[in-house]
Order: C-alpha cells, then structure tokens, then sequence
C-alpha cells in the first residue's frame, strides 16, 4: 500500500526540526535551479544551528509526524473495513450468516498550515541549498551540506 501524503511549503521551503537541539528551520524542497550538474547527493544534513549531522530522514517536525500518521492509519482503517467487509457480504451470500458491519469512516485530519515566519540565508560554499532561520537568530550557521559555519 502506498500513501502520497502532502506537506505545506513556504514559498517552496520545508520546515523542518533537528534531532539534537529540536529547532525548527526551513529548507528548499527539492533542488534550486542554480544548483550545479556535479554536485554530490547528500547522505547527512548539518543543522544550521548547532551543527549537529543527521540523516536526510530525521528532521521531521512532531506535527508533521503525527499528520502522516494520522493520514496513515486512516488509509490503512479504511482499506481493512473494506477488506472485512467485501469478505462479510461474501459470507451473507452463503445464507449461513448474517453479518452487520458498523463503525463510522474515519476522516483526515485538517491540513497543517505552514507560516512565513522566518528569514532566507543562502551559504556561500554550497550557495544552490538556502535555508531559512529564525528572524532573530544572531549566531554563526552552519551549511546543511557541509556543516561549515559562517555569519550572516
């Protein structure tokens, strides 16, 4: 079973949470058209904030979790009552049993909204991949490719 499931962007921009110090920035969801034909794939993402590497996979914010949980779970109910039911009717066919199927239709949650709530900063070694940070962080950041600090 596969799930597409849609997050919100700012103005192309993913939020997203480091695993180490939990702050929350934003980076480009896919790749920027100036980024160069040779650049390598990235195999760990730096945190602009306290540096910290990570897998491409671990920067999920909570809420994004418990939304593609959600939309998850209810796909799956859905898809098993269907399931159990087309296998009932089957069984009523027989004339053996009589088999009533009650439950109410589990909903999606309301979509997340995604605020433009802070400020583009673009590396100047790995220039292609900008991010965005807290309006009012004042300390150095770190590239999300390489890790290297730099002052804004």
């Amino acid at each position: 079973m596969e799930i597409s499931v849609s997050l919100p962007l700012d103005e192309g921009f993913l939020r997203r949470e480091c695993p180490s110090c939990e702050r929350q920035f934003k980076w480009f969801n896919g790749d920027t058209d100036n980024k160069p034909e040779d650049a390598e794939a990235v195999e760990r993402y730096y945190c602009p904030y306290c540096g910290e590497p990570a897998a491409p996979d671990s920067w999920w914010t909570p809420e994004q979790l418990e939304y593609v949980q959600k939309i998850g779970l209810n796909a799956v109910t859905r898809r098993v009552r269907d399931e159990l039911g087309d296998s009932m009717r089957a069984l009523e066919k027989t004339g053996l049993l009589s088999v009533s199927l009650e439950g109410g239709d589990a909903s999606d949650p309301a979509p997340i909204s995604e605020p433009q709530d802070m400020v583009m900063v673009e590396p100047p070694c790995h220039y292609y991949e900008p991010i965005k940070i807290a309006e009012d962080w004042t300390e150095p950041v770190h590239c999300i490719v390489c890790g290297r600090a730099y002052v804004i």
